[in-house]
Parts: structure tokens; sequence; C-alpha cells
């Protein structure tokens, strides 16, 4: 059995939980395929595996992976979706990080983690993604994201203005520092601190979200996401900022972009015991006010 290991730069504290998850698979007997961009410093913790293999852009994934540990916080599970794409491949993240809304498991549950994937005892949550069309190729290799699409002012530009249509109807003009269009996994981040809802994981829909809008009144917009919705840009700047998930490219206004349901999901690993509700109330410390 094949388990794939990403993580963008581990922390001198992490290396005791990497060296224990090491330990663990390779006692099981289960092959590690390692992200290349671990492996020097791996090396310099003495840390490699002895038998392993490696992925990067130029050495995609196996279909034959049974699942991808994703060492980190939130962040990191976003790199491991260009990673995994259409490959059908679960990814378990692993919280490394501070808040983990989607890398959900612990440190301490390395072990159950393990014993779930081998005896299949895991859950799958499937995930929509958001696609990017666009007239010029901003993200040729992958134009997908799992948390959001993005248009924003760069620096300190002035506010622009986003033409906004669902199916080539007009709905808006936002007069705003940018806009948001998230999936409902993405419902939980940017979209959520600009005032956007929280979207169940399930749910087929999209948020659009303006960021820091002039006009007061102007408030979130949930649509369905078979809907593609698209944008023609304007204001005082040369070239804005558009982003899927952590990834930017700069645009300018002769730029026609287009988002949509992307035709390929993502699969999340969930563990026993693990669930949406739950992670609602910890992460946002709902009920935990001392003052109820």
């Amino acid at each position: 059995m094949q388990i794939a290991i990403y993580n963008r730069t581990f922390d001198d504290d992490d290396v005791e939980v990497i060296q224990h998850l090491f330990e663990l698979l390779e006692a099981n007997g289960l092959h590690m395929v390692i992200f290349e961009g671990m492996i020097e410093r791996l090396k310099s913790f003495d840390m490699l595996p002895q038998t392993f293999t490696a992925f990067s852009d130029l050495k995609p994934l196996s279909t034959k992976i049974k699942c991808l540990f994703s060492l980190g916080g939130d962040g990191t599970i976003l790199d491991t979706v260009t990673y995994v794409a259409d490959k059908n491949i679960p990814i378990l993240g692993i919280n490394l990080g501070r808040l983990g809304f989607l890398a959900g498991t612990g440190k301490d549950e390395i072990e159950y983690a393990i014993r779930s994937i081998m005896n299949d005892t895991f859950l799958i949550d499937n995930r929509s993604l958001i696609h990017l069309d666009s007239s010029e190729p901003l993200f040729p290799h992958s134009p997908f994201a799992l948390n959001e699409f993005t248009l924003h002012r760069k620096d300190s530009s002035s506010m622009m203005i986003i033409h906004t249509y669902i199916n080539g109807e007009f709905l808006s003009s936002y007069w705003a520092d940018g806009i948001i269009v998230s999936t409902p996994t993405g419902s939980t981040g940017y979209s959520l601190s600009c005032g956007g809802p929280v979207i169940f994981p399930q749910a087929n829909n999209f948020v659009i979200t303006p960021v820091a809008p002039h006009n007061l009144n102007v408030r979130p917009v949930v649509v369905p996401d078979d809907n593609i919705i698209s944008f023609e840009i304007e204001g005082r700047a040369e070239n804005f900022l558009s982003t899927l998930d952590a990834r930017s490219a700069p645009v300018g206004t002769d730029v026609s972009m287009a988002v949509r349901k992307e035709n390929f999901g993502i699969k999340l690993i969930r563990l026993e015991g693990q669930n949406f509700l739950q992670t609602l109330r910890n992460k946002m410390y709902w009920g935990l006010d001392r003052r109820n």
C-alpha cells in the first residue's frame, strides 16, 4: 500500500511528530511517496526513509496511491489539491498548524488514522471545486480551487468596479476592494471574514461576497453552483489581482473571466467521530463564551 506525504516546510518542533509518523508507516509495511520539496530538510534531520519514491510537478502522483497525508494546516491542504487534481486520491489533513478547519486530525491521532486507512474504516467527504475560465491563461496548469476565486485591487490602488453576471444576466456592479466567489468549503475562510455565511460542505452552492464594498447595503449572495458567474472589471489601475486559493496572478481590465463548478471534486478523509458541526463548535468557540 502506498501513502503519499506532503508538507510545505516543517518547524523544528514538528520533527518528533514526523519521525513518529514515518516509523508507524514503516512498521506497518506502507510505502511512502514523499513530496520532493521535503527531501533535503528530511535529510538534514536524518529522517529520510531508506525506501521511498518522490513526487513533484514533474513526477505526478500515481492513481495507485491509497491516500495522501497533508502535514500542516489548511493552507497545506490547499496546496495538495493541485497535486491530486482529478486522480481521486483521498486527502487526510494532520494538523501541525493552528486553526485546522480542513486539517482536522490531531498529532495524537496519527496512529488511529493509520489503522483507519489500513482497515478502510474512514469516511469520505466529497468537496466541490471552483474552476476559472479566462480569455488569457492565468492559471494554465491548475485552473481550479478548493476554497475560492477572488478578484482584488493591488497594493494601495483605488477601489475597483466588478460588473458581475450570472449565466449572462447582469447581477450587479460591485464598487469594492474586491470580490470573492467561494465554494461551501471556502465559506469558513476568507468569505466568512468578509461577512459571508457558513455553508454546509454538502451544499451545491457558491457564495459571492464583496470585499469592503463602497455601498453598505451590498450583501453576500448565495447562488446554485450549476450557474456560470462571469466578470468584467474596470478601475483607475492598470492591473488587478486574481487568485485561486493561495495562488495569484495579475490581471488587466481587458481580460474576461468566468467561474463554474469544476468537473471533478476532491475527497477529504474524515475519521470516525469527526463531523462538521463538531468542527464548527470547536474551531469557532461557539457556546464557550463565559458570559453564557
